[in-house]
């Protein structure tokens, strides 16, 4: 059971000791050291596959829960409240993925008698829902795709809805992300086929066939905001991460601040975020997300009511450890500084290094990690969860690292990550680093004239290997022109004296 104190005007905190994250990988290894900082001692659960991983051995304790798959380990809500009890663990933290935004998960951990480093099970239900989601930030005014604001069902009812907002159009799933049970439609002629393709979908992934519609936006930016809540009704932002290099309409690269927006639309942005979190009475820390189009007027799009992976980047040019926060929060503390004591300073980009081939539609990769040298230096961070020699397993999300940079600009920052990624060693499996370098020196990104469509309008596979082919070529003639030098020098004589042959070649 968690213990609290009183202390003097009334104000209680809860005391922990001892926090069980319940995830893997690098965020469970990011949530371990802040907590060490703290103070506080950590308990790592771990599956069969994850036996010997770096998280585990950091942790004070760890507790094996189950086989490999995740639907049997770290997906089993009962397995992770039972390691509490074993360790005498007071609080859990959920990290991302996985349980992190599960109500269900969130309510049984309050019902034992814990405390969940997140937010409420309310909060997370509402925002868990695009629907019920759209309909709380309509409270406070927040700007909407047009398109509606519930449900439908019926093909012909959405079909002539669809004819009002004006195509194309996007169908989404109610319960979605990851671009699951989403689908474009360009004409009516092709929308009842495509929504009863979402529909099927969106039951399949979700187990809820409830899709709506909105006007499809054609070039967006994906533009989020930073916010966190306390238990004392304090709710601010920590400034926006331009999201937009995705594929298959999943993060690759993100960055902040973002290169488009202007003071006055930062301001007017971190407010929306700001009253959709209070629509809630949102606690911890989320992320409210954005849609902008090309005359950057921006729409609601959802919240993520947990850490995301992209954090970093936030904590970088705020100066602020989210993880920190979360946990003084989930102990009743209130936030210690104001919005205005907020100031954005530097820039930086973090790249998604996945086990994942690019010129074969990014699809995940496999096998040993037989060199594993990670960059260093100024500006440079690594959170991983690998060492050389490991296996990169087959049940969970392909993610090796998240390699961040930080400069004192936008240009330093992408400087530092093309020197981070040529420093970056990784054999055994194909990696997202030579993607991530093709990105970062392609005019459309460092000029910041991009959207979403990054991938699908400048990336064709065999690119890289293009690359790969000229700096192997551009290698070899550098290697020729240094051995002529040095079989120069080797012909010159021990008297300083240049000889014939040394002579004539040179008169050639």
């Amino acid at each position: 059971m968690v213990r609290t104190v009183v202390l003097p005007k009334s104000i209680t905190f809860a005391i922990m000791q001892k926090i069980l994250v319940a995830n893997r990988g690098e965020i469970a290894l990011r949530v371990m050291r802040s907590a060490r900082e703290m103070g506080i001692k950590t308990v790592a659960v771990y599956s069969d596959a994850d036996r010997n991983a770096l998280h585990v051995r950091y942790a004070d304790e760890a507790v094996h829960i189950g086989d490999s798959p995740s639907s049997q380990s770290y997906l089993v809500g009962d397995k992770i409240i039972a390691a509490c009890r074993k360790t005498g663990a007071e609080a859990i933290h959920p990290g991302y993925g996985f349980l992190s935004e599960n109500a269900a998960f969130a309510r049984q951990v309050r019902e034992a008698g814990l405390i969940l480093i997140g937010p409420s099970p309310e909060a997370m239900e509402i925002m868990g829902n695009k629907l019920s989601a759209k309909a709380a930030a309509l409270k406070y005014n927040i700007p909407m795709v047009p398109g509606t604001e519930e449900a439908i069902t019926d093909v012909s009812e959405a079909k002539l809805r669809a004819v009002e907002v004006g195509f194309p159009i996007l169908i989404k799933a109610a319960a979605g992300g990851g671009g699951k049970g989403m689908r474009i439609v360009d004409n009516a002629a092709d929308f009842e086929e495509q929504m009863q393709l979402a529909v099927s979908e969106a039951i399949s992934a979700f187990g809820d066939g409830s899709v709506f519609i909105e006007r499809y936006v054609s070039s967006p930016r994906h533009i989020e905001i930073q916010v966190l809540g306390d238990t004392h009704g304090n709710i601010l932002h920590l400034f926006e991460r331009d999201c937009s290099v995705q594929r298959r309409h999943q993060k690759v690269i993100e960055e902040a601040p973002s290169s488009v927006l202007t003071p006055e639309i930062r301001e007017q942005m971190g407010k929306c975020a700001v009253d959709v979190a209070r629509s809630v009475n949102y606690t911890g820390a989320g992320t409210v997300e954005f849609i902008m189009d090309e005359q950057l007027n921006f729409y609601f799009l959802e919240m993520n009511t947990r850490l995301q992976v992209e954090h970093p980047v936030t904590e970088f040019i705020s100066g602020v450890d989210l993880v920190k926060e979360q946990i003084r929060i989930a102990r009743g503390e209130a936030i210690s500084f104001k919005q205005e004591d907020l100031k954005i300073i530097g820039h930086a980009i973090e790249l998604r290094v996945y086990a994942e081939d690019p010129d074969n539609n990014f699809l995940p990769d496999i096998g040993t990690l037989q060199t594993y040298i990670t960059p260093k230096g100024p500006g440079v961070r690594v959170d991983d969860g690998f060492e050389q020699g490991m296996e990169i397993p087959i049940y969970y999300d392909p993610m090796i690292a998240k390699l961040v940079t930080y400069g004192k600009d936008r240009t330093e920052a992408i400087e530092r990550m093309i020197r981070a990624i040529d420093e970056y060693h990784i054999t055994g499996i194909t990696t997202t680093l030579g993607f991530g370098k093709f990105v970062m020196q392609h005019e459309a990104f460092t000029s910041g004239n991009f959207d979403t469509h990054f991938v699908k309008k400048y990336f064709e596979p065999g690119v890289l290997q293009n690359d790969t082919e000229k700096e192997a070529l551009i290698a070899a003639m550098v290697m020729e022109k240094l051995l002529g030098e040095q079989r120069l020098k080797v012909a010159e004589v021990a008297d300083g004296e240049v000889s014939n042959w040394v002579k004539n070649r040179r008169s050639v």
